[in-house]
């Protein structure tokens, strides 16, 4: 293992992969700063130059941007009170309230070291139970896979926003989608007298419009409608080292077990860094001596928000490193550049690609450390990103996302393809149907055809995901999982009506 992981630093110690991983961090650092902006449109707009990249600069893009992505959402958070992504909505509840006391550069400060440390502890997670799942994995059939497969779409639909049925609405059109193109029995199906469509449903288009040109035209939409209040902004920012040092040290139990949390939760499919934010919040005011001072200004508060979130970056990467299930929508982006280049995630990947698994691990380090050190002594410069008017942004990003599109096959169906799947995912946001699923389904469709129809080449019989046992106890979690959602659904709905 030292002698693959020597390798690995030599291939992301080279200037292309370091000055890959310096670029994809500032960019990471912009998008989550901006508020209305989330972490899964930026690697939507830089996926399109992993295209040229080998596995190795393309995998350290990604995760650079998902590293920068999940620190610079805390930017915006605690300086104007208005969260930079969704995963940094609790970072509010105390670093806005320290900043209107007079310590902007303490809450940035104790921020930034969270996120710093919630990052790299999630990275030994991942390296310590990944390659443990690994093996475990490696005793999955055709049937065992299905039925994995068949529990993300149900956690992913029904840990969703909005209801279990809209969710699973969502994950069965992106199965559809899936099956557009050549069938696993060579029969050209679904593709409605497009020749472009007989290959299949390009993902990258379909990504880049679900998720990029529908948030800008919520983000156009929502600008037309509600000019936003301007809030008070100091430029003059400085963080003070010495109470940084000492607030961190007084985390430290705090910021381990926010962490673990962050990584435990990431590791769960579609969960994803918002609940993860919340769940950590709420144990760290479990936990805490003064609960009543959390949202008044609490270090606490921003060190349980920021580990926590942080600490995705690595639980995400389990499932989808060692099962080939992405844990969330950025890692279904991560799957799409390693089939780009030929590799298929899996169990086998610990075997058969060992220095590409070490150069994620060294990769996500380095980024982190870039971010800590980018964001300390430029954070004066970084806070003015989420000043940058919408009237700007949105056309610059919607010729971005044409662009990236186009990039893809050098055609302009794929720019209409765009444009369809952004009319798609606006009217699915409208009507509270979560995209994630959708993404998912789409992403894991062929891999669960291709899965189920071999299990039954094997064996006719259904009965045999029932006879095995791995497979059985993953469908008996899949019930019990859909039971639950359904509950508490019934439950929350009964507590509704009571109060009317």
């Amino acid at each position: 293992m030292d002698h693959f992981l020597l390798l690995a630093m030599q291939e992301v110690f080279s200037l292309n992969v370091l000055l890959v991983i310096v670029v994809g961090t500032i960019c990471g650092i912009f998008i989550g700063a901006i508020p209305g902006f989330s972490i899964a449109m930026g690697i939507v707009l830089v996926f399109p130059f992993s295209f040229t990249m080998d596995s190795i600069s393309g995998l350290a893009l990604m995760n650079s941007v998902v590293v920068g992505g999940y620190s610079g959402g805390l930017i915006a958070g605690i300086m104007l009170g208005i969260p930079g992504t969704p995963s940094s909505i609790t970072t509010v509840y105390d670093g806005y309230p320290m900043a209107k006391q007079g310590q902007p550069g303490r809450a940035l400060g104790l921020g930034i070291a969270s996120s710093f440390i919630g990052t790299i502890l999630s990275v030994i997670l991942l390296a310590t139970v990944g390659p443990i799942l690994a093996k475990f994995a490696l005793k999955f059939g055709p049937w065992e896979i299905t039925a994995l497969i068949f529990l993300a779409l149900i956690m992913v639909g029904s840990l969703s926003e909005g209801s279990l049925l809209k969710g699973l609405m969502s994950g069965v059109i992106g199965l559809f989608l899936a099956t557009t193109g050549v069938s696993t029995s060579g029969q050209i199906r679904f593709n409605f007298g497009f020749d472009e469509l007989t290959p299949g449903l390009d993902l990258v288009p379909v990504l880049i419009g679900v998720y990029a040109f529908s948030q800008m035209l919520q983000n156009l939409d929502n600008n037309n409608r509600k000019k936003k209040e301007n809030k008070k902004f100091d430029a003059n920012i400085s963080i003070p080292y010495g109470t940084i040092f000492k607030d961190v040290w007084k985390q430290r139990l705090n910021l381990l077990r926010s962490s673990i949390l962050g990584s435990l939760i990431g590791a769960i499919p579609g969960i994803g860094g918002t609940a993860a934010n919340f769940i950590s919040y709420d144990q760290a005011k479990k936990f805490s001596k003064n609960p009543e001072k959390f949202g008044k200004g609490n270090p606490a508060g921003i060190a349980a928000a920021e580990s926590s979130n942080n600490a995705v970056v690595g639980g995400t990467l389990i499932p989808t490193l060692t099962m080939g299930i992405p844990g969330n929508f950025t890692m279904a982006i991560m799957m799409g550049v390693l089939i780009l280049h030929g590799i298929t995630p899996g169990p086998q990947l610990f075997n058969t690609q060992p220095v590409l698994i070490g150069s994620i691990y060294i990769s996500i380090v380095i980024a982190a450390i870039f971010v800590l050190f980018s964001m300390i002594f430029l954070i004066r410069y970084f806070s003015r990103i989420s000043l940058i008017p919408q009237s700007l942004l949105i056309p610059t990003v919607l010729l971005l996302t044409a662009v990236g599109s186009f990039a893809l096959n050098n055609r302009t169906f794929d720019i209409w393809i765009l444009f369809v799947f952004g009319i798609v995912g606006y009217l699915f946001t409208k009507a509270g149907v979560p995209l994630g699923p959708l993404v998912i389904g789409m992403v894991l469709g062929e891999v669960l055809e291709e899965n189920m129809f071999r299990a039954l080449k094997l064996s006719a019989s259904w009965t045999e995901f029932f006879t095995r046992p791995i497979s059985l106890v993953i469908i008996l979690i899949t019930v019990l999982t859909l039971i639950l959602t359904v509950w508490q659904e019934y439950k929350i709905a009964k507590t509704s009506n009571s109060q009317y």
